[in-house]
Order: structure tokens, then sequence, then C-alpha cells
């Protein structure tokens, strides 16, 4: 899901389209895509996806035309995200590999982030990723089922594996004060960090939430969160009853 500056939200899926919500539920836009629509972004006020059945990264014009940005080679693309910086963060991924890419709007590669300060890969399988307020970059990681946090250089910040030590991080999302927000498939919650990773509390509202894959922010204390298995996506004002240390 990715919201746009005029309060609608996009949404996609298992399946080959991407939806235009406001945030009352009512449908305003539908466009066709060759590919199943689990990546997408906000990206210069376009929606911004990426493409495994051909290894690109691809834009919707405002006639809802598919635009090939660029193309990502070998690697598979996965989670994608917009920086500060106005270039685009890529999780990317080969059988055997993984590592985010920072890309211009034409494709030109400015960083690539794939191995420890000891040369060890830093991910099996880079999977959704953001960016926070300080210009750290936040991924989960598909295999390991962790989030794998590293500065704006790409030095390793942390990672957090939960508070038990027991998380399946699916999707990631931060809020303007650089609180981060994890989808945590294992224990039908959100966890809430602060910047450095401590973890502050679980949102768990009433009614709960079943499996929750996608996560954005539409607002203060407020999110939209996506059930996996259901296709719901349901909206989430923060309350302290709904909040658990």
């Amino acid at each position: 899901m990715a919201v746009t500056d005029d309060q609608k939200v996009w949404m996609g899926g298992h399946s080959r389209e991407l939806k235009l919500f406001d945030f009352q539920g009512h449908l305003h836009r539908t466009v066709t895509i060759t590919c199943l629509g689990m990546y997408i972004c906000m990206y210069n006020k376009q929606i911004v996806y990426t493409d495994l059945s051909d290894n690109a990264v691809k834009k919707i014009s405002d006639d809802n035309t598919v635009v090939t940005m660029f193309t990502t080679g070998d690697w598979k693309p996965y989670g994608i995200t917009g920086s500060a910086s106005g270039d685009l963060l890529v999780c990317l991924n080969t059988d055997d590999q993984s590592k985010v890419v920072k890309y211009s709007s034409n494709g030109t590669v400015l960083q690539e982030i794939q191995y420890a300060s000891q040369g060890q890969p830093l991910y099996q399988w880079a999977w959704y990723i953001t960016e926070n307020v300080n210009g750290d970059i936040i991924v989960t990681d598909f295999k390991k089922r962790i989030v794998i946090v590293v500065g704006r250089l790409g030095k390793l910040r942390y990672t957090y594996s939960g508070k038990n030590n027991v998380l399946y991080a699916l999707s990631v999302a931060t809020d303007p004060i650089g609180h981060v927000y994890i989808t945590d498939s294992n224990s039908n919650k959100i966890h809430m960090l602060d910047r450095d990773g401590l973890f502050l509390s679980y949102i768990s509202p009433e009614g709960e939430i079943k499996r929750p894959r996608s996560l954005c922010m539409i607002g203060d204390g407020e999110i939209i969160v996506g059930e996996q298995n259901t296709g719901l996506a349901k909206r989430i004002k923060f309350l302290e009853e709904n909040m658990i240390v």
C-alpha cells in the first residue's frame, strides 16, 4: 500500500491490478498490470511498482499507461521505496544473493548495500524496505524473518528479531518522528520501535488483525494495515487500550 498527497491509498496484492481508494473505502481508479502488485510506493506523486516477471521498475502515468523506468538485470526486484534524496531504494535478490540498491529515476546505480563490515552478507532475502527520517534504511528479511537496519552509508546499525526473539517480519513503515512499525504475521500484532530499535509497544487493536502484511502511515497515530489472507485493509487509530507493552 502507498498513500498519496491527497489522502488516498493505492493498494496492490495477489492480483494483476492496482487500485486507488479514498480513506472511506470508495474506489477511484483501477490499473491493470502484468504482474502481481505486491511491492509499490509513491515516487514524484506517481505510483511505482516492481515487476518480478521482467525484472523492472515501472510507474503508472496519469492516463493509466504503464511506463518502464529501468530494469534490474538478472536481479529480481522486491520491496521499493522513495528516499529523501529523491532516488529509489530497491530490494534485489537472486537465488543466492541479496542486496539493496539506490537508483536514480533513470536507473543509474548510486549505491549498493550488500555486505557488513567483516564481509559477510547483510541480507539473505531483502523483502520490504523503507527509509527513516534519520536516513536509516530499514529492511525486513524474508528468510531471516528479522529487521535489518543500516545507516545512510550502508553500515549496520541494528537488527530486531522481536521482543522475545520470535518474529515473522513482513512490511515496515515509519512515522515523522522516526518510530518504526513492523507487521508480524506470527503474533497478529504490529511492533512499534524507536528509531534506535528499542521495543516500545505492540499495537493490537480490538477485534484483532489477522495475518497482517502491508502497512502504511496515513496520519498522526493512524495506520492502514492489509490482511494477507482476507484481502481486507483496516484503518487503525492508536489508542492506549490497543497498545501493549
